[in-house]
């Protein structure tokens, strides 16, 4: 067993559902116990180390230590086309996504990407991830493969389409469904490793591809994921595709694949309909805050996603997103809320980090393993340790409570002050050894030792 020692903070309940103010734990100088990776006692430091007093301890004063983030949408091909500002979504697929996804035809260029990309995830603070994968099945292996001696959570799927994109990205249904099958088998349920359904987006899939997607998502445990209502553009050209379904959605539930195990990216124009069927069948939304401003998409409805009772959790979007950080991504999401005035939802801190949490655990269906810190869950961690005299540090240092030193690290932090990641109770990612001191308050500062 280890006994980690650190101020830490997670948010066990639902804060759209509850009072905010009340949901925030907070041990500031707290001790977890972890045995075979499952957190098995958690209270204040001198209290476990009482009752377990020839444990090892880990030091992890000096910083706060959360629970992993969980990004509900993030693209494997994408990374290397991050920074494609200045365009709507469909010239931003055809000139900057696409053909770098083309490339992934290459074995050996897809285990490169592959590398950077789980790289990506890890430094930022990312423990779990739903994955849009390649259209090209040796690329998903390429990402099993990694994703499998990561050692991260990983829900990934083949992407399909058989019409609208370059003819090297197309598939047919019935090699889609060979394909599909060959990987369920290859990787489904290996390990920390699950798989997930996914069309592009109807735009590009037809009624024969969707029906393979139905087929394939009857595998017991396999997930669905896709896009939806992104941009005005791509709404308007899938009704000219699909003229008799009445709405956007439909064109997914006519073929059963909106369920308790979808989780659809961006949702920025949806209508009432579709936030009605979403909530009854307990589909969820990826809300991607840096996707949606730099495309130009929109402001995310945030308020009538909770009015309807649709759960809502966030999405890094790489590439079309400006990173892998969760944090900013939280950032991002209060400054649309704040944007849309009297539309928006008031966030709160707690909000941004039961959304990059807790809120991606239950969209994933793993909210009994992960997603706060409780007994019984995995230990999966992020500790931020920011650089002494960085400007979050700084402020950190002042901060007056953990509501406003959890503000601070929302609206400062970044993947540089991430400096230890936990998986199942293995550490994957280390910025350095040891505490690093501050001159300031329990947020940023190690305590005397007892």
């Amino acid at each position: 067993m280890t006994l980690y020692r650190a101020t830490m903070m997670d948010v066990p309940g639902d804060p759209f559902a509850e009072e905010p103010a009340g949901l925030l734990a907070v041990e500031s100088d707290g001790g977890l116990l972890v045995r075979d990776g499952v957190i098995v006692e958690r209270g204040a430091y001198a209290d476990v180390r009482g009752s377990h007093p020839g444990e090892e301890v880990t030091d992890l004063r000096g910083g706060v230590l959360l629970p992993g983030f969980v990004d509900t949408h993030v693209h494997f091909p994408q990374i290397r086309a991050i920074g494609g500002l200045g365009m709507p979504l469909l010239d931003w697929l055809h000139r900057c996504a696409l053909p770098e996804e083309a490339r992934l035809a290459d074995r050996s260029y897809a285990e490169a990407v592959a590398g950077e990309f789980l790289h990506g995830l890890v430094s930022s603070g990312t423990t779990t991830a739903l994955v849009f994968g390649s259209h090209f099945a040796e690329a998903m292996d390429a990402l099993f493969d990694a994703a499998a001696a990561s050692g991260l959570r990983i829900t990934a799927g083949q992407v399909s389409s058989d019409r609208v994109l370059p003819a090297l990205l197309l598939t047919t249904a019935e090699h889609a469904r060979d394909e599909g099958r060959a990987l369920i088998e290859r990787w489904h349920g290996k390990g920390r490793l699950r798989y997930a359904v996914t069309p592009r987006f109807s735009l590009s899939a037809s009624e024969p591809l969707l029906d393979v997607c139905e087929e394939l998502l009857q595998t017991p445990g396999t997930w669905f994921t896709t896009h939806i209502n992104e941009n005005t553009a791509e709404v308007d050209q899938v009704a000219t595709y699909f003229p008799a379904r009445t709405h956007y959605l439909d064109t997914y539930q006519h073929h059963n694949l909106i369920t308790d195990r979808s989780v659809l990216a961006h949702n920025v124009h949806a209508t009432d309909h579709e936030l009605e069927v979403m909530a009854e069948a307990l589909a969820w939304a990826a809300h991607c805050p840096t996707s949606n401003a730099a495309l130009g998409s929109g402001l995310f409805p945030l308020r009538r996603h909770v009015k309807y009772g649709v759960g809502v959790a966030l999405g890094s979007d790489v590439g079309a997103g400006t990173g892998f950080s969760l944090l900013k991504e939280g950032l991002q999401a209060y400054f649309a809320q704040q944007l849309l005035g009297p539309a928006g939802y008031p966030l709160t801190p707690v909000h941004l980090l039961y959304l990059a949490t807790g809120a991606g655990a239950r969209a994933l269906g793993l909210a009994d393993q992960v997603g706060d810190l409780g007994v019984g869950k995995q230990f999966d961690a992020a500790w931020l340790r920011p650089q002494p005299r960085s400007t979050l540090d700084v402020v950190l240092g002042h901060a007056t409570d953990a509501n406003d030193a959890l503000a601070k690290i929302f609206a400062l932090g970044t993947p540089a002050d991430v400096a230890g990641v936990w998986v199942g109770g293995q550490q994957l990612h280390s910025a350095g050894e040891g505490p690093m001191p501050s001159p300031c308050s329990p947020y940023s500062r190690p305590q005397e030792a007892a």
